[in-house]
C-alpha cells in the first residue's frame, strides 16, 4: 500500500461521489463514534446495580404480569432479582435484553427464558420445552433437568443443564455453547449451523442429524449417528477449551476429556450435484 503512486486524475468512482479517501499508507477511517455510544444498545434497556437485591413472589402472577414486573424493578436499578414459586409456569423471563442477575427458587415450564441478550440465570429445578430458545448472549444454568429442544436455535452465550434433556437439543443451533452433565435423546444437534455442544453422557439416536456446521463433544456411548454426521480427531486444542468451559461451566471439572467423541458435519449435503427423479423428466 505504501507504494501505491497518486495520480490527479479522478477514478469514475471518485467522480461519482462514492469516496474521497486517498490510498496512501494505512487508513486512518474512523467506522464508529464514540459520542453516538448509545445508538449500540438496545431501546428499553436499563442501568442496573448487581448488588440491589430483591425478590419476587410470581405465584399469584399469570407470565406477562411476572415479566412485566421483572422489568419493571430493572428500571428501578435492581441488578439481582430473586424469583419465587415460578411454579412451572411458562414463557417466564422472556425477552430480557438488559445485564441481569436472575434466580428462579423453582421449576420453569415451556419456552422459559426465551430471546434473550445478556442476563446471568440460574434455574434451581427443572425447566420444560424450549429452554432460552434464541439465547443471543449471556448465560442460563438449570441445576435439574430440562425438556426436548432445549436450546433450540440459540446465537451465543452459554446455556448449560447439569442433568439430562430430552430430544432434539440445539436443533438449529446458529451459535453459542450448550453444556449437558447428564444424557442427552434422540436428534441432539439436527440441522446445527454453528456453535458446540458438550454433552458428557450419553446420547440417543440420529446424532447431528443433517448438522451444516458446528462441533459436538460425546462423552459417553452414541447410539447412531445422523445423516452426515461424522466423527473428527479430538485435538489438543479441543481438550484445552473443553477443560476451560467445563470449569467455568461447574460440571465435569475432572472429566476425562481425552475420551470425548468429536463430532463435526461431513459437509457432504452441502451441495446437490444430481437432480432428484422428478426434476429430471421436467429438464429441458
Amino acid at each position: 500500500m505504501a507504494n501505491l503512486k497518486t495520480t490527479e486524475k479522478k477514478t469514475k468512482s471518485q467522480s461519482m461521489g462514492m469516496h474521497t479517501e486517498v490510498l496512501t499508507g494505512r487508513t486512518q477511517q474512523k467506522f464508529f463514534n464514540p459520542d453516538e455510544a448509545e445508538n449500540f444498545f438496545y431501546f428499553g434497556t436499563y442501568d442496573v446495580d448487581f448488588n440491589k437485591r430483591t425478590e419476587l413472589d410470581v405465584n399469584e402472577m399469570t407470565a406477562p404480569e411476572a415479566n412485566k414486573e421483572i422489568d419493571n424493578l430493572m428500571s428501578q436499578g435492581y441488578g439481582t432479582i430473586v424469583i419465587k414459586n415460578p411454579q412451572g409456569k411458562h414463557s417466564l423471563g422472556v425477552g430480557i435484553l438488559n445485564k441481569l442477575n436472575l434466580i428462579f427458587e423453582g421449576s420453569l415450564g415451556y419456552f422459559g427464558m426465551g430471546s434473550c441478550d445478556g442476563p446471568t440465570v440460574r434455574i434451581n429445578g427443572r425447566v420444560g420445552w424450549s429452554c432460552a430458545e434464541n439465547l443471543m448472549a449471556g448465560k442460563v444454568v438449570i441445576e435439574k433437568n430440562a425438556g426436548s429442544c432445549f436450546g433450540a436455535a440459540i446465537r451465543g452465550g452459554d446455556l448449560i443443564c447439569k442433568g439430562s434433556v430430552g430430544a432434539r437439543t440445539g436443533i438449529d443451533m446458529k451459535g453459542g455453547t450448550i453444556i449437558i452433565g447428564g444424557d442427552a435423546g434422540a436428534f441432539t444437534g439436527f440441522m446445527m449451523q454453528r456453535g458446540r455442544i458438550i454433552i458428557l453422557g450419553d446420547v440417543g439416536i440420529n446424532l447431528g442429524d443433517s448438522m451444516y456446521d458446528g462441533t459436538i463433544f460425546i462423552g459417553g456411548k452414541i447410539s447412531s449417528f445422523g445423516s452426515d454426521a461424522v466423527t473428527a480427531d479430538l485435538t489438543n486444542s479441543d481438550q484445552d477449551w473443553l477443560k476451560r468451559k467445563l470449569k467455568v461451566a461447574e460440571i465435569g471439572e475432572k472429566f476425562d476429556v481425552s475420551k470425548m467423541t468429536k463430532i463435526v458435519a461431513g459437509k457432504k449435503l452441502w451441495n446437490y450435484d444430481n437432480l432428484e427423479p422428478t426434476e429430471k423428466k421436467g429438464a429441458i
